[in-house]
């Protein structure tokens, strides 16, 4: 049976691809840190295709312990594929920036990154199988005025998306990194999609289905030789 973990995956990009995923045949794993309805709602709208994992990713502990514990009520299988996708936005200009906003952005992006991915490496070697899609951002791509939290956290996951890609590479495990621009989500709410749109060359914000349709495609066997790759998915807009 295959396998797929999204890190919070109760809302908005995560539910999307717990969808797609779930649709492709996989049976996934969806993570959420406190909000129990919404994850429960994402199952749901997977037909039942999966379970729910609550652990928080930016707790080292938690996560092994969770992760561990999964493997050991699934002594058969292991978690092919990973969508490191929790992360929050808690943005304010660095001048003004409360310490706690810039190690809570970095803990849940980042270090959550390392928390989930680090443990179930070893058993995609084992299996000469993996595929790790990192969430990204064009905020760590481009750097945005206030977020500079937020930059640095996607900034960081996609050097460590490069890096980690060529470790792994030989055991025909894949790292790949999606960077969504403007996505109409929890997270873009509150920003002046009007006036916003007009930077977009495609004229309008994204759909988390389109993020979706993207990250199935990188899980697929068949894309076992892209790796170390940022892909963006922005309507258009580069720096």
């Amino acid at each position: 049976m295959n396998y797929a973990l999204i890190t919070g995956g109760s809302r908005g990009i995560g539910r999307a691809v717990a969808v797609k995923l779930a649709q492709e045949g996989y049976q996934v794993i969806i993570n959420y840190a406190s909000n129990e309805a919404e994850a429960q709602r994402t199952l749901e709208l997977c037909g039942g295709k999966g379970e729910l994992l609550p652990f928080d990713v930016s707790d080292a502990r938690q996560s092994r312990e969770a992760l561990e514990g999964w493997q050991q009520q699934h002594p058969e299988d292991y978690i092919a594929v990973v969508v490191n996708n929790a992360g929050i936005r808690r943005d304010n200009v660095m001048a003004l920036m409360p310490a706690d906003d810039w190690h809570r952005v970095l803990d849940i992006t980042l270090s959550g990154f390392f928390n989930v991915t680090q443990p179930l490496l070893p058993a995609m070697q084992l299996h000469k199988f993996g595929r790790i899609v990192n969430m990204a951002s064009v905020s760590g791509l481009k750097g945005l005025p206030g977020q500079t939290n937020y930059s640095a956290a996607k900034g960081g996951i996609i050097a460590a998306t490069k890096a980690l890609a060529q470790e792994v590479a030989r055991r025909n495990i894949t790292v790949n990194a999606v960077a969504p621009g403007f996505i109409k989500t929890d997270m873009t709410e509150g920003l002046d999609e009007a006036a916003l749109k007009k930077t977009i060359p495609a004229n309008r914000f994204g759909t988390p289905e389109e993020v979706a349709h993207l990250v199935a495609f990188l899980v697929t066997p068949e894309a076992g030789y892209i790796t170390g790759n940022v892909v963006s998915i922005n309507g258009g807009l580069y720096t």
